[in-house]
């Protein structure tokens, strides 16, 4: 550890209070980064909703306020990109478990309202399934992130609800997961359908009666 007590006084202090504002400064400016890129994936979130993952990176650049050159700063490609994307939604939505655990007037209501976010985060990412299909090897991780990340967070919430008694015990987190996305599949092809009204039933049909 360096210690400044042997420089002369007059400096002493300079160097200890730059030494201290560098301190203070440098994690302003990684939360700042941070934050800068969180807007980036947002942006580039939005514009793939409605035009799907090959929108030009210009409508990504408007959408965030920033220059082409920001964009490609942060992320060289378009699979670079992509990629960001998915892992900054999974993250959302795996944070949003607990904090909707924890301000929920039930378990069963948390679980309801976590369910309904996955069913955004699935219906909304048009054109990601086929990249995520390709043979570009930095996808390959992709699932197992998804999985790793969502499969705990539906565990813990069903966990809740037995615990609290108000859904059948002995349902499988993996197999709820898989059977709402089933139900999602082919929901932007077909107005009649209605994916989330399905879903609200089958986690309806959880609870004790």
């Amino acid at each position: 550890m360096f210690r400044f007590g042997k420089l002369g006084s007059g400096r002493s202090g300079a160097v200890k209070d730059s030494d201290e504002s560098a301190g203070r400064a440098a994690p302003s400016k990684r939360k700042d980064a941070r934050r800068n890129k969180e807007t980036l994936l947002d942006a580039a979130a939005t514009v793939f909703v409605t035009s799907g993952v090959e929108a030009p990176v210009r409508d990504i650049a408007t959408e965030a306020g920033v220059g082409l050159g920001t964009i490609y700063r942060h992320f060289p490609t378009r699979a670079d990109l992509i990629i960001a994307v998915y892992r900054h939604q999974v993250d959302a939505c795996a944070e949003a478990g607990p904090a909707l655990l924890a301000t929920s007037a039930t378990p069963h209501a948390a679980l309801a309202q976590w369910i309904n976010l996955f069913v955004d985060f699935l219906v909304t990412k048009h054109g990601l399934a086929k990249a995520l299909q390709s043979d570009n090897a930095a996808f390959e991780t992709l699932h197992a992130y998804f999985l790793d990340r969502l499969v705990p967070v539906c565990g813990q919430l069903l966990d809740a609800a037995t615990t609290a008694g108000e859904i059948v015990p002995g349902m499988d987190a993996y197999g709820l997961m898989l059977g709402v996305g089933n139900l999602c599949v082919g929901a932007d092809n077909n107005s009649r359908y209605d994916a989330r009204r399905m879903v609200e039933l089958v986690i309806a049909g959880l609870r004790v009666h």
